[in-house]
């Protein structure tokens, strides 16, 4: 049983309307700028070990793995059908609105890596998320939840938008911890903007992280 943390005013949505309807079209677009994405990829290759299985939750038409290593089986859950299917970084995927459902639809112990990228600032369950996180995961495995200041407004809850980077760090890892996770370690960097900017001291998307693990004794 998932250890609540939120009220339920801060579950509260302004677009109350079903996520599905929101997600139907197709965004083939980048939602996080060069910066962003680059630190992302390193990142992963400093937390994930080759020959991990890797589930990204909240994923799309790119999962920001590095693509030199080799993993033994990336499973993606998103919003939308074609996003999904465009991802070649996938080896599976599935369609599944966590906020009405948080069950995650794979054996216990069965993954080595967690990752939400961009994704939890949506979700209205994410004790029950982050409990299942737990349970999909194998002893020693790790949970990657990675954002930057960028949302869309309506559709994030009240915990989200009316919190700061620093206060959301916070709850993320405040979840993560309350529902088992243990190690929870935080991350909050400046990037570099990309081209002639950067060049000139232009800041990217920030980044920022929560890396958590799985006790052996889960």
């Amino acid at each position: 049983m998932a250890v609540q943390i939120l009220t339920e005013d801060q579950r509260y949505k302004l677009d109350r309307e079903p996520d599905r309807i929101f997600y139907s079209e197709p965004r083939f677009v980048q939602h996080l700028d060069e910066s962003f994405r680059t630190r992302l990829t390193g990142f992963y290759k400093e937390h994930i070990p080759s020959g991990a299985v890797v589930l990204d939750l909240g994923s799309s038409w790119v999962s920001h793995l590095p693509e030199e290593i080799h993993y033994e089986r990336v499973i993606g859950h998103g919003m939308n059908e074609a996003e999904l299917a465009a991802n070649t970084r996938l080896d599976s995927h599935y369609v599944q609105d966590m906020n009405l459902d948080p069950t995650i639809p794979l054996k216990d112990a069965s993954v080595d890596a967690c990752l939400a990228v961009a994704a939890w600032q949506y979700w209205t369950q994410p004790e029950n998320v982050a409990s299942e996180m737990l349970r999909v995961t194998r002893p020693n495995g790790t949970a990657i939840v990675t954002f930057s200041n960028r949302m869309f407004f309506t559709k994030a809850p009240q915990v989200w938008t009316d919190n700061d980077d620093t206060q959301h760090l916070d709850y993320v890892g405040t979840v993560l911890q309350a529902n088992g996770w243990s190690d929870v370690r935080v991350f909050a960097e400046e990037t570099k903007a990309s081209g002639l900017m950067g060049l000139v001291g232009g800041k990217g998307d920030p980044f920022f992280a929560v890396v958590a693990r799985k006790s052996i004794d889960s």
